[in-house]
């Protein structure tokens, strides 16, 4: 594995990232790449966007040198570097002139695949590279729709990539794990406490991808029992994007398009404020992470309950915050 050494990794990407944060934000003054304040986001003041460049080039740098460093992997390491490559690439194109949705979808669906394709050589089975693919493409979006508050989509990314890399211990999900939380630790200090610059789709999009090849590469090696363990980190986006939208289909909006109704944005506007919500989603992160490691040496029965105790309160606190939101506004009004 990486001869740097633990302390010199994370140093690495860490510094691609805040670096590269730097670079891109002054390419996105340049070239006007500015996020407008309107009824459908939720920020106050004009901001650069495309900042999430800095951590694809931290993932791509760690991608590269864990196939030089373990050569029997580097092809799954390759597939995974293309897919993000491509999810990122298509992002980049629309944060510089909008796309068609349909365009990214394919994309996306693209490295879905390649990611499942390098899963099933990799020994995953049609199963695991199925749950690869799906996870690919709902992670990459997900993390485009809850990326709408100041440090919440890093944040969340970091935890997350985390608590993964010690449910690994080694091997190349503990390395890529931690460059990814370094290298958004690296961008967070340019999103928080007030944003100077956004992920844009070209990072938001690329964190889905990359947590969706740590889960993946995981189930090669987790037992059936413990699968639903790794959904832990991933709950608080999860339950926010799927109830949001199925309360939307249900109204019979327009639930394609862009909106500010899901929890954490109806909290932020309400008495949260941007830096109280990422937090309060960090606590909670953090909490389900421990949970995931501590439950992984236990019965099926707990690791049940521990997942869907977990899901249920979260389905109760998304429940809560859209109603505390609701009152708070209608006060206001």
């Amino acid at each position: 594995m990486p001869g740097a050494g633990l302390p010199g990794w994370l140093a690495l990407h860490c510094a691609v990232g805040l670096i590269g944060t730097w670079l891109a934000r002054g390419y996105a003054l340049q070239h006007a790449l500015i996020d407008q304040p309107g009824a459908r986001r939720s920020h106050a003041v004009p901001t650069p966007r495309g900042g999430g460049i800095a951590i694809v080039a931290a993932l791509l740098l760690a991608l590269a040198w864990l196939a030089l460093a373990d050569p029997q992997h580097a092809p799954l390491h390759a597939a995974i570097g293309a897919g993000l490559s491509l999810v990122a690439g298509i992002g980049w194109l629309d944060d510089h002139r909008p796309l068609s949705p349909w365009l990214r979808l394919a994309m996306h669906a693209m490295a879905a695949a390649l990611l499942a394709g390098a899963i099933f050589a990799a020994g995953g089975g049609a199963l695991v590279a199925a749950g690869a693919f799906m996870l690919a493409l709902v992670l990459v979006n997900v993390w485009n729709f809850m990326d709408g508050i100041d440090g919440l989509a890093a944040s969340q990314a970091a935890l997350a990539a985390v608590a993964y890399a010690l449910l690994a211990g080694n091997g190349p999900v503990f390395w890529l794990g931690l460059a990814l939380a370094a290298a958004c630790a690296g961008f967070l200090p340019y999103n928080l406490p007030r944003a100077r610059i956004f992920l844009g789709d070209v990072g938001s999009g690329a964190i889905g991808f990359a947590l969706a090849a740590l889960v993946s590469m995981l189930l090669l090696g987790v037992e059936g029992r413990r699968a639903p363990l790794l959904l832990l980190p991933l709950c608080a986006f999860a339950v926010d994007a799927a109830l949001t939208l199925g309360a939307r289909m249900l109204r019979g909006e327009r639930w394609w398009l862009p909106h500010t109704q899901h929890a954490y944005q109806r909290w932020a506007r309400s008495r949260g404020g941007h830096a109280g919500v990422t937090a309060g989603y960090a606590g909670w992160t953090f909490a389900a992470g421990a949970i995931m490691l501590a439950a992984s040496s236990q019965p099926t029965v707990v690791i049940m309950a521990s997942v869907g105790g977990v899901y249920l309160a979260a389905c109760v606190a998304w429940w809560r915050l859209q109603g505390m939101a609701g009152r708070t506004m209608e006060d206001k009004g």
